[in-house]
């Protein structure tokens, strides 16, 4: 049977007999069809069964997008944790991928159906133009997604352990973070910032208790196989500050430990238990440069400076000394400043950069967002391969980026196992701790943050008021090691007593700038610098 007439003169299906005009209006439809209806061009002007089943997958997939919509709007928790698992993306991977190839073909079959050769030459031209930038938009970008997943899932494989996820003790987590620094004037790898990250498992409130890089006298659980080596801890003087543990054990003790694992953050665990008497489950190695380049990756970070912060700069023709200055304020600080900005302790104390790392820590986490990780999926899982070595597996992660997503809600409350919470620096509270204290400390503020005691301030009380965000920070475990040199004792206890204020402008009432510091500098005047920089520790979250 023949054909109705009126089938036969549909321009849609049969444009050999239709003006330009409409023809190129006919091209433009099927090619808006494709976009946002993949098959829709297909069902009205070419293949109904292949269009059919393109719109199948096609309203499968809305489907799908719309109660992923619905579960992130309920519980975005549940959304994180499952697709951090890398079965999960690697399954995504391929779906994204087929798609990509779908859609091209889609694309070329509408090609087919536009029937170039019956289009004006400029017609044609927009035609095959307007179908390869919209292949780019769509296979091209599922393509991309990928790729994207798949770097995901690689680094995810390399970085975490194997294994089942560990369950939370007391309700808490409990995982410490070193930042390590290999350089080449160090014996082995020295972990000169450590934090313990206390995390409740239900809300994700967190508690962050840092101990010093100079900490002496670490004991041991009776479960470490440490405990017969040192029955007193590691208490061999000024040669066994707590981040020389980390060389020590690997130098000299690694038999002690399981075949496969690292012994020196092992030991670091145990250390780090004894210390604060919390079972210490997993631990977080941050490498130093490898923090710069995550930092970038987010596209810097964000921290409002409560002072003046030194830094090692490049030369300078005009002026002998290399010392450059972060003045107060919002700063926006690439990697490279953000690990200076961590790592610096000249003029001030190792205090003052604990401090400044545990409110570059707080910035860290609120930045790192869905919006953020989304945006820089790619460049931050790059970035996170060169950037850890843990023992957390892989199954865990998805429960802790839900934990650390809820904890950008409510700041961290923070500790430090010295000044300015345990006296001045000058009382060397760090050399001759007392671990009752610490322990009664550490318990009162988990309880404290859990909600079963009333908020109490832990610090001593400073002539400074400091900075109503230092309190909510945490610590930078990438910001790890300085080189720099400390400020003398007698400088140390001025700045920790809070025996002066600190000067906000010049002698002749200008404000201080960087040039004023450098001219201090060159004229011996290391005191008042000292002085001026002794806010710098006061940092908040903007």
């Amino acid at each position: 049977m023949s054909q109705p007439r009126q089938s036969m003169t549909d321009p849609v299906r049969h444009p050999e007999a239709a003006s330009s005009r409409t023809r190129t209006k006919r091209a433009l439809v099927l090619l808006l069809l494709t976009v946002f209806v993949p098959g829709g061009a297909q069902v009205v002007a070419g293949n109904r069964s292949l269009g059919r089943k393109a719109l199948v997958v096609t309203l499968s997939c809305w489907f799908v997008l719309l109660a992923v919509l619905a579960v992130a709007l309920v519980d975005r928790g549940i959304l994180i944790e499952v697709l951090a698992r890398p079965l999960v993306q690697l399954a995504l991977a391929v779906v994204l991928g087929l798609l990509a190839v779908g859609w091209l073909v889609l694309f070329v079959n509408t090609l087919v159906i536009i029937r170039p050769r019956l289009l004006a030459p400029g017609a044609r031209a927009f035609a095959a133009a307007a179908t390869a930038v919209l292949v780019l938009a769509t296979s091209g970008v599922l393509g991309y997604g990928a790729h994207v997943l798949n770097t995901g899932r690689g680094t995810i494989q390399n970085v975490f352990a194997s294994g089942p996820a560990f369950e939370p003790v007391n309700g808490r987590y409990n995982i410490m973070v070193m930042g390590g620094d290999a350089g080449a004037n160090r014996t082995g790898l020295r972990p000169d910032t450590m934090a313990v990250f206390s995390v409740d498992a239900k809300t994700g409130k967190t508690v962050v208790i840092s101990i010093p890089r100079n900490f002496q006298n670490a004991p041991f659980p009776e479960s470490s196989p440490l405990r017969a080596v040192f029955p007193d801890g590691f208490n061999c003087g000024d040669e066994c500050i707590m981040n020389a543990l980390y060389p020590t054990v690997e130098n000299q003790y690694a038999d002690l430990f399981p075949e496969g694992s690292n012994a020196g953050a092992e030991a670091m665990l145990d250390a780090a238990e004894g210390i604060t008497g919390l079972p210490v489950q997993g631990y977080v190695l941050i490498d130093m440069a490898g923090f710069a380049a995550f930092i970038d990756a987010m596209g810097g970070v964000r921290v409002d400076s409560g002072g003046w912060v030194p830094y090692r700069g490049a030369p300078r023709d005009d002026i002998p000394v290399r010392t450059r200055w972060f003045p107060p304020g919002e700063l926006n600080l690439s990697g490279d400043d953000a690990l200076w900005y961590a790592r610096s302790r000249y003029f001030t104390t190792d205090y003052h950069r604990i401090r400044r790392q545990q409110c570059l820590q707080q910035a860290m986490v609120n930045q790192f967002n869905p919006q953020t990780v989304l945006t820089r999926f790619s460049g931050i899982m790059s970035a996170g391969e060169q950037l850890l070595e843990t023992n957390i597996p892989q199954d865990q992660l998805g429960s802790f980026l839900n934990l650390a997503d809820k904890s950008r809600k409510t700041p961290f409350e923070r500790l430090t196992l010295g000044a300015p919470d345990f006296g001045t620096s000058a009382e060397r509270f760090s050399t001759y701790p007392d671990f009752d204290r610490i322990r009664q400390r550490v318990d009162a503020l988990l309880l404290e943050a859990s909600g079963a005691a009333p908020a109490a301030s832990s610090a001593p009380a400073r002539s400074t008021p400091a900075n109503d965000g230092a309190s909510a920070s945490a610590t930078s475990g990438g910001a790890a090691a300085a080189t720099t040199t400390a400020a003398a004792p007698s400088t140390a206890a001025s700045i920790e007593s809070g025996a002066s204020e600190a000067p906000t402008t010049q002698p002749d009432g200008s404000p201080i700038t960087e040039d004023y510091l450098i001219q201090l500098e060159l004229t011996g005047q290391t005191d008042l610098i000292s002085l001026i920089a002794s806010t710098n520790d006061e940092c908040s979250t903007p």
